[in-house]
């Protein structure tokens, strides 16, 4: 029976799409900005389709040779440019309500909801409050974290509250509980996530973000294709936040990994062992966790290097039957203003043994992805998306 393997690689956008005006993300343009500025060595990723799809999507020629597997560019219908809507879409579920957000104000958060996460997580207070890049806050606020133990909360342009405070020092048990209690609280403002943020060092410039992280998220409005994988019984692989982006509804088994290597390592495992019938999806957090949000090309530039490279061990253990999609969630253009996401159109790179290669257009909603992946593992129709297979 056939398997399927989504390897996400969070935040590579591949153009800007029509409606990226009404986000302030018009030319935003992910893969084109790191290929002008570093032109990175990514052979694997430009046989299976790259350049063509990024062709489709912004509208230019193509010349290079002909793709080996099918390409494409999906837009998305979901109404954010967010982790969750993104991932969501590409199972099968566009997001068509809107997320609540918090302003860009400095405090940012209702004095009602600190007062009460304050007052039922029994702390000493909390700090920072406003909108910010978490690497750079952690090297504002980490020491008066650590000498006061009051948690950093902070947020960005998605729906999100994180928190984030020190692994030793304050706990990495107490901050999960306090992100519970806050994830409660932030319920009715219709904030899609709470994030734990834990991290180490002892001073400024060494304080590091760790592979702990959790996310406390809202549960798809719909059942996505995951929740029918298990639906038909069937195995499910979540590697890496997968499990917490779909707030472990249809993740029969889940994977952590800290960074891409690592990530890539499970992945190849999963490949090898995974059932016949199965789906494994991975999250490449560290293209937009690391390189995208901090606004780092050269960095960048290097992460796709790196993953492009063990794209052949990807190809050489997939058995007859299987399929892979390579794709993305949204963009993070790293040369674009800010430190926010980015609307754009996201690759769609069907590849697998037996595939040839085939133009697929440009797809009107991520939700294609999952219709297809549905039809390859022969599962009923998704309620959305319109299969290529």
């Amino acid at each position: 029976m056939a398997r399927a393997f989504v390897l996400v690689m969070d935040s590579f956008g591949i153009g800007s799409t029509p409606d990226a005006a009404k986000f302030g993300d018009a030319g935003a343009d992910t893969w084109g900005s790191i290929r002008r500025l570093e032109a990175p060595h990514v052979p694997n990723l430009v046989k299976l389709g790259l350049n063509a799809a990024h062709a489709l999507a912004t509208g230019a020629s193509y010349s290079g040779p002909a793709p080996e597997g099918w390409y494409g560019a999906a837009r998305e219908r979901s109404h954010g440019k967010d982790t969750p809507s993104g991932h969501w879409e590409m199972a099968g579920v566009p997001v068509t309500f809107d997320w609540g957000y918090f302003p860009e104000t400095v405090p940012t958060f209702p004095a009602a909801l600190t007062d009460a996460l304050v007052e039922c997580a029994k702390l000493p207070g909390v700090i920072g409050n406003r909108h910010a890049s978490g690497t750079v806050i952690l090297d504002e606020l980490g020491g008066e974290h650590i000498a006061t133990g009051k948690p950093i909360v902070y947020t960005s342009a998605d729906s999100v509250f994180q928190i984030a405070a020190h692994e030793t020092h304050f706990g990495l048990e107490r901050l999960y509980e306090v992100c519970r209690i806050a994830f409660g609280l932030v319920a009715p403002y219709r904030i899609g996530r709470v994030i734990a943020r834990p991290f180490v060092g002892e001073k400024p410039g060494e304080f590091r973000r760790t592979g702990n992280r959790r996310d406390y998220a809202i549960p798809p409005p719909e059942p996505t294709l995951l929740e029918r994988m298990l639906d038909a019984g069937r195995e499910t692989i979540a590697i890496g936040k997968i499990g917490d982006i779909f707030a472990h509804k249809g993740t029969r088994r889940e994977v952590k990994a800290d960074g891409n290597a690592a990530l890539m390592d499970r992945t190849l495992e999963a490949i090898a062992s995974a059932p016949d019938g199965s789906l494994t999806m991975t999250n490449f957090v560290d293209f937009d966790q690391l390189y995208g949000h901090r606004r780092d090309a050269p960095g960048y530039a290097k992460a796709l290097a790196a993953f492009d490279a063990r794209l052949p061990a990807v190809r050489a253990a997939m058995k007859p039957g299987d399929v892979a999609v390579l794709t993305a969630d949204h963009g993070c253009d790293p040369t674009w203003k800010g430190t926010d996401h980015t609307r754009e159109h996201v690759p769609v790179l069907w590849f697998g043994p037996g595939i040839g290669g085939r133009d697929l257009g440009v797809r009107a909603s991520f939700a294609d992805i999952g219709q297809s992946l549905a039809r390859h593992l022969s599962l009923p129709a998704l309620a959305h998306g319109q299969s290529f297979v």
